[in-house]
């Protein structure tokens, strides 16, 4: 026990060096470089992504890609909505106050356009396998734009791994951990039964899971967005006090007694990223995956995915644990959370919360199935994703039953270590993402001017 100690403490110091200020410098500064450089795009053609992100084109049939712009969408919120938005907001919330909420905002706004480049470079990097189906993301534009394949096995060595621990057995143990606290259900139980959906959803590969995400996702978040509201309308009287704890607490650090800004800042960038995954190089393999005849206009779906989990959904989040005021009480993540619900929903409020953990749980271990698959499809080759597939799977149910500390220690670890060579590759490929974005940006404005010729440009 006393070895298991000792490794579990050493794992989580070099995990607190990586997520340390470095690390989050970079991220941050790479998404304001990219902001400043694109003209604030996220925010220019917000109006105009969720219109993509929401309204089938045509030439979604026509395309190169596997999946619909909605289904690359849905297949990245799939993984980047999990626990984070409901027990990664409370922690921000309790160890760097009310204020860590807004530096999450702040975090979200310039993680639209990391996210953008992750998505443009994706598509234009992107490669048929052997399978006939579209391989993209990191590991592919860092060895084909940046020409750095160390750097692109590293990525993928890193994300292979993550995927085992962020993208399953935490999730999986999350899962089984509610389900026998809110319903009394054994952990072995929720483990098979857990262990057998993933299966029949991740054996079709991305086609069964575009399909599967397309449908779950959008009721699961209005489930848990629905219940934050109908929250936020009853009390519509503590939602301007809690705003303005918020706003003040975040360029004071009053919250946390002495004051430490800092403390208040580097949680609620932590947390934001952590949430929304922007930087990490996750989501543009899914995005990869996309019908798209112009890598920017993938893009911009693609950065539609931080704006609803980030501003939309750990929002909800955030202003019902600052009205609850149950933060200061010594509960801390998904606890915090069900009991802020509590406070104004009594019972129901605890189901919404234990239901939604479960919901965005499950659709992360759906979501990361696909990005460990692709690392390792990358690493070896796609012979060995079946392989990859049946280890996933049997991976759920080990992470239902047993204890997870190491295991997630490490997983966090190796998240981290993804956001490096990534940064290093929108950084170096900066300059390709500029001159996409202005290659469809053309495009877009001719399309707008002539809406009968919509659709018809080729890549």
């Amino acid at each position: 026990m006393g070895e298991e100690s000792k490794l579990l403490d050493m794992i989580n110091t070099v995990s607190g060096y990586v997520w340390g200020p470095p690390l989050l410098i970079l991220l941050v500064g790479t998404g304001i470089y990219l902001t400043l450089r694109l003209g604030f795009l996220q925010i220019r053609s917000l109006p105009y992504a969720l219109k993509l992100a929401f309204s089938p084109a045509k030439q979604d049939k026509k395309s190169k890609g596997d999946i619909s712009h909605y289904q690359a969408l849905t297949t990245a919120m799939a993984a980047t909505i999990g626990t984070g938005n409901i027990a990664g907001v409370a922690t921000a919330v309790v160890l760097g106050g009310p204020g860590a909420v807004f530096w999450m905002w702040i975090t979200a706004i310039f993680g639209m356009a990391t996210k953008y480049a992750e998505a443009i470079l994706a598509v234009k990097y992107r490669v048929t396998n052997s399978n006939g189906e579209m391989s993209g993301g990191p590991m592919y534009y860092l060895e084909k734009g940046l020409k750095a394949k160390w750097l692109g096995v590293l990525f993928a060595l890193f994300g292979a791994i993550a995927a085992f621990g962020i993208g399953n057995m935490v999730q999986a143990n999350s899962v089984a951990d509610v389900l026998e606290t809110s319903f009394s259900i054994p952990t072995w139980i929720t483990g098979v039964i857990l262990t057998v959906l993933v299966f029949l959803v991740i054996i079709g590969g991305i086609k069964s899971i575009g399909k599967v995400t397309s449908f779950f996702v959008p009721i699961m978040a209005a489930f848990y967005v629905l219940g934050g509201l109908i929250i936020l309308i009853l009390n519509i009287d503590l939602v301007p006090s809690a705003l303005g704890t918020i706003f003040s607490d975040a360029f004071t650090g009053s919250a946390l007694g002495g004051g430490i800004l800092g403390t208040v800042i580097r949680y609620g960038v932590a947390r934001g990223v952590f949430s929304n995954e922007a930087g990490l190089g996750s989501a543009p393999i899914a995005a990869a995956a996309a019908r798209t005849d112009y890598p920017g206009r993938q893009a911009l779906v693609s950065m539609t995915q931080v704006f609803i989990d980030t501003i939309l959904v750990c929002s909800i989040t955030g202003l019902t644990i600052v009205m609850a005021g149950q933060y200061t009480g010594g509960l801390d993540g998904a606890d915090l959370t069900s009991e802020s619900f509590g406070v104004f929903l009594g019972n129901t409020g605890t189901y919404i919360v234990a239901i939604g953990i479960i919901f965005f749980a499950f659709s992360t271990l759906v979501g990361w199935s696909y990005y460990g698959e692709k690392c390792i499809g990358y690493l070896i080759n796609d012979k060995a994703i079946p392989v990859y597939r049946i280890i996933f799977v049997l991976a759920v149910f080990v992470g239902s039953v047993a204890a997870l500390d190491v295991v997630w220690g490490i997983a966090d670890i190796m998240n981290g270590l993804m956001a490096f060579p990534n940064l290093i590759g929108l950084l170096g490929l900066s300059g390709v993402v500029a001159a996409e974005t202005k290659r469809f940006l053309k495009v877009a404005k001719e399309e707008k001017n002539q809406p009968d010729q919509q659709n018809t440009y080729g890549a």
